[in-house]
């Protein structure tokens, strides 16, 4: 062996020395696990929201038409027999997001009729929703 050849293979193996080294570490990285990080997002509960006055599924005028819906996600119900009632866009002296619900029925057989709207005469309208 000569020694112009036996100085080409040396940076050869420092090369091959320094690529298993980079191996053996990444093999090390991946054995070592990944580390995830869980997001928790907690509902804020719902506001209280003080009852429109009238009757419900009655009329009511308003200055401009509601917002777009806000998707809401339908929680697990407390218990058997409740209803989910969808949040809605209400008008208490201007638009309030109304958190969607469980309710029990009022009486056996009730069904909700959900809000309304409408724009009928060139004015907007709520239909407050109620049980039937």
């Amino acid at each position: 062996m000569d020694l112009n050849q036996s100085n080409d293979q040396m940076p050869m193996k420092k090369m091959d020395f320094v690529k298993s080294t980079m191996l053996a570490a990444g093999l090390v990285l991946l054995a070592a696990g990944c580390v995830v990080r869980e997001e928790v997002r907690y509902r804020t509960p719902p506001t209280t929201v003080v009852a429109q006055p009238g009757i419900p599924g009655t009329e009511v005028v308003v200055t401009d038409a509601p917002p777009t819906p806000i998707v809401e996600t339908v929680t697990v119900a407390p218990s058997p027999g409740f209803i989910w009632i969808g949040g809605a866009w209400v008008w208490h002296a201007g638009w309030v997001w109304e958190p969607g619900h469980w309710a029990h029925p009022p009486r056996p057989g009730a069904v909700w009729v959900p809000h309304r709207y409408a724009y009928r005469g060139g004015r907007h309208m709520i239909v407050r929703g109620y049980w039937r």
